[in-house]
């Protein structure tokens, strides 16, 4: 499969399947993109489905430099995606940090954006003291790797375990970089999105249920699912319940 070489020196591992209309899709902190292979075939059949590894995770470069790790390079990368597989703009869509990184792309590249697929995910704080309880969780996050290196994956939840990384001083870098959070933008950008949106949550994904709630309630006009028996990694949990209803919402676009 493609890599896709940034200006900064970065490679990004990628994979494309099918043809039509763009879907980007971004997986979670410590998973990599082959957490999204239960839905290639579902979400392929009418699209061009482009799944991709992060920088610091999977078959992706995990660069030295701390500068290299952050929300604006993730953003850059994911508009430089969508120009190597030749799409002007694209439904964009992700779990837990890779939505948020949809998210963040849609405040920055609304024009490039078609659609939301907002899946497992919180859109960040407003409170500056909820948002450093978040980065102290982060920054221990980053230490753990860096001191136990790949083992805790083995008891992650489903998405983790399925993940082969190269280097845990990447995931450490990633943490530290990507995963922490430096403002309130996201989430206030919410009233402004004006593409169709669906909020997607796992019944039993007890801490991110209030915030797909507050999603759904903020983003003007867009749509939920609870996917029922299914946790953190729903696409994972339920993978025909969970396609069906992105599949569902992707024919609504049409």
């Amino acid at each position: 499969m493609p890599t896709l070489q940034r200006p900064d020196g970065v490679n990004l591992y990628y994979e494309v399947h099918g043809t039509g209309p763009t879907i980007l899709l971004t997986h979670g902190y410590s998973a990599t993109s082959q957490m999204w292979q239960g839905q290639v075939e579902a979400l392929s059949k009418d699209h061009q489905l482009v799944i991709w590894d992060m920088r610091g995770h999977g078959q992706s470069d995990s660069p030295d430099d701390p500068a290299l790790y952050s929300e604006p390079a993730t953003v850059a990368d994911m508009a430089a995606l969508l120009d190597t597989v030749g799409a002007r703009s694209a439904i964009i869509g992700g779990l837990s940090l890779g939505g948020y990184m949809s998210l963040a792309f849609h405040r920055v590249h609304p024009d490039r954006t078609e659609a939301l697929l907002i899946i497992d995910t919180g859109p960040g704080y407003k409170n500056d003291e909820a948002r450093e309880g978040w980065n102290r969780t982060s920054l221990k996050t980053a230490q753990r790797y860096e001191t136990e290196g790949l083992k805790g994956l083995e008891a992650g939840s489903p998405e983790r375990r399925l993940a082969r990384h190269r280097s845990a001083k990447g995931l450490a870098l990633a943490a530290r970089g990507m995963l922490t959070q430096r403002d309130a933008g996201v989430i206030l950008s919410l009233p402004d999105i004006r593409v169709p949106s669906i909020v997607v949550v796992g019944s039993e994904d007890t801490p991110f249920l209030a915030a797909g709630d507050y999603m759904a309630a903020k983003i003007p006009g867009a749509k939920k699912a609870v996917i029922e028996g299914a946790g953190h990694a729903a696409n994972i949990d339920q993978p025909e319940a969970f396609n069906a209803a992105i599949v569902g919402f992707l024919e609504g676009l049409s």
